[in-house]
């Protein structure tokens, strides 16, 4: 009976500790041991409803599924040194060219360590996005529309990577009162049977005029929170494969609310090395305004993919109308949108979908 209230005590005591250091987070669920280790706990959920009809043949493909189910686990081991790992459950119950997908594996999808004596330098290693466009490192829990621009990690599969993220060790630090960020690093890439495979690079530098941008993801809306106009430009190569990206950012108040908007351009060229990857030329536009009063963010995404040479990958444009409720805002939101999909040559599609979104960290 002695033994049982020691248990019991010991769980009350290290409820209490919890309990505590969340209340003294306030944002943060945050297990403190000292000054220099804690540990840090989070969650995304984004439940969808998705309906898609293909002109061609005339089918609608309707899914209630689980857009992203995701645990964030974070913290800091020692004086400047932090980590990062997450997992994702991606399209839990999704009807795909198998079926059903109600046993989906979950994967590993960030996992990086942090060494950061300084704001001018620190070293990350391990799995992570591969510093490229704008859109391609932000993170899915505070994107502007529903999800990313559809030709973002065209490079992703070809290269064996994991939505544009790659495993290896990146340089990064901020300068000028940390509006100039810069980005650099060597990473995996393409792997085959041979024993002299190239290694990837790949490198962002970005300019923020009005706030700073200090943090590892970027975000696709602050909700009003911040003034943000932020330019950035960027390479991705390996072998003969090479990329290239040009954007800017903004988020300022105006009026009743804050305008949004993101320019990315990408110039991708597989070449040789990623032969199903051809050359293109992409273009994402999004744009929204918050309504504060109602707490309400009209939303317009276009995005559209110029392939230079006739091959088996089409040109392609689509055009996104939607609106972002936030709730509690990326907390708790509900987004719904409207997306016309036509690729040249080929039949139209129309696709609407509504996602409600769970989100702590």
């Amino acid at each position: 009976m002695k033994k049982a209230y020691s248990v019991c005590g010991i769980a009350a005591l290290a409820m209490g500790v919890l309990v505590v250091s969340a209340s003294i987070a306030r944002a943060q669920v945050l297990i403190k041991v000292n000054d220099d280790v804690n540990f840090k706990l989070g969650v995304l959920g984004q439940f969808q409803v998705d309906t898609i009809k293909d002109n061609g043949t005339d089918v609608t493909a309707s899914n209630l599924f689980v857009r992203r189910l995701r645990l964030l686990f974070g913290g800091q081991v020692a004086k400047s040194v932090t980590f990062f790992v997450e997992t994702d459950t991606p399209n839990l119950g999704k009807t795909l060219a198998t079926g059903k997908n109600i046993t989906p594996a979950t994967i590993i999808q960030d996992a990086y360590g942090e060494f950061k004596p300084s704001n001018g330098f620190s070293v990350d290693a391990g799995l992570m996005f591969v510093p490229f466009s704008r859109n391609s490192i932000q993170s899915a829990a505070t994107l502007l529309p529903i999800d990313y621009g559809a030709y973002t990690f065209s490079q992703s599969a070809p290269t064996q990577s994991s939505t544009g993220r790659d495993t290896g060790f990146q340089a990064k630090g901020n300068f000028v009162k940390n509006r100039l960020e810069y980005r650099i690093g060597a990473f995996q890439g393409l792997r085959n049977a041979r024993s002299n495979n190239a290694l990837r690079y790949a490198g962002r530098l970005q300019y923020n005029v009005l706030d700073p941008e200090t943090g590892f993801f970027y975000a696709g809306t602050y909700v009003g929170a911040k003034k943000i106009l932020a330019i950035g430009a960027a390479f991705d190569t390996q072998s003969h494969y090479h990329a290239y990206d040009a954007d800017v950012f903004t988020e300022y108040p105006f009026g009743p609310g804050a305008f949004n908007g993101q320019l990315d351009l990408t110039h991708f060229d597989g070449d040789v090395t990623l032969a199903t990857l051809p050359k293109q030329n992409d273009v994402l536009l999004e744009i929204g305004y918050l309504v504060r009063a109602i707490k309400v963010t009209p939303v317009l995404q276009f995005v559209h993919r110029d392939v230079v040479n006739l091959t088996a990958t089409p040109d392609e444009t689509r055009t996104s109308i939607g609106a972002n409720y936030w709730w509690a805002a990326h907390n708790a939101s509900i987004k719904a949108a409207y997306v016309h999909i036509d690729p040249k040559g080929g039949a139209a599609q129309h696709e609407f979908t509504i996602q409600l979104q769970l989100f702590y960290y």
